[in-house]
């Protein structure tokens, strides 16, 4: 990843934004108060951004990076497009769950942006969505699922599904495990696609 090369205080302002974001919401968080999270000076973010909404889309641009890093790393070929479905599952609702700035920030805050700015964000949810795309292929192609089902929709139902998850999650006040949800989850979407 070419983001390793950026500087320490490119990823202190994320950080920092992404905490002032998800406690204060987009458009109320001042830039005067992410630098003081980020422990630089209000002049330093503009040596990185432009303005507040480059800062969003950067956040969401590094922080879905390593996400689906992680599903790279957790999803192997070895694996059955069964267990390689819910191990992607398993990570987004783990890392969700790890980082309440971050599930706050990506389920309530976000369908609060602009639509131009939504676009931008979904620009970096591609990745994600690609790879869900390619795993229900897979399950196609090793007769593990059905082959009649249509794989554009159902990579965006099953995306939306843990989307979903997750929000009633966050808006329950985290009253349970996020990830106790991957197996009833899983088991969900299998009984519209295996065959």
């Amino acid at each position: 990843m070419t983001s390793s090369k950026k500087p320490d205080k490119y990823y202190a302002i994320l950080e920092g934004a992404l905490k002032v974001f998800a406690e204060n919401g987009f458009h109320k968080s001042q830039v005067s108060r992410i630098a003081k999270e980020a422990g630089v000076a209000d002049g330093t973010i503009y040596l990185y951004f432009k303005k507040k909404e480059d800062i969003l889309t950067s956040l969401f641009q590094e922080k879905l990076g390593e996400l689906v890093e992680k599903f790279n790393q957790g999803v192997g070929e070895h694996m059955s497009a069964r267990a390689a479905l819910m191990k992607v599952c398993e990570i987004h609702f783990s890392e969700l769950e790890n980082n309440i700035h971050l599930a706050y920030l990506t389920q309530i805050e976000l369908r609060q942006s602009d639509m131009l700015l939504r676009q931008e964000i979904g620009l970096a949810l591609k990745r994600y969505i690609i790879l869900i795309e390619n795993i229900l292929e897979r399950g196609k192609r090793e007769g593990s699922f059905r082959p009649d089902f249509d794989v554009k929709l159902v990579r965006l139902l099953i995306f939306g599904g843990m989307d979903e998850v997750v929000t009633s999650w966050l808006i329950s006040g985290q009253k349970y495990s996020l990830t106790a949800q991957v197996g009833p989850t899983i088991d969900f979407f299998m009984k519209g696609i295996e065959p």
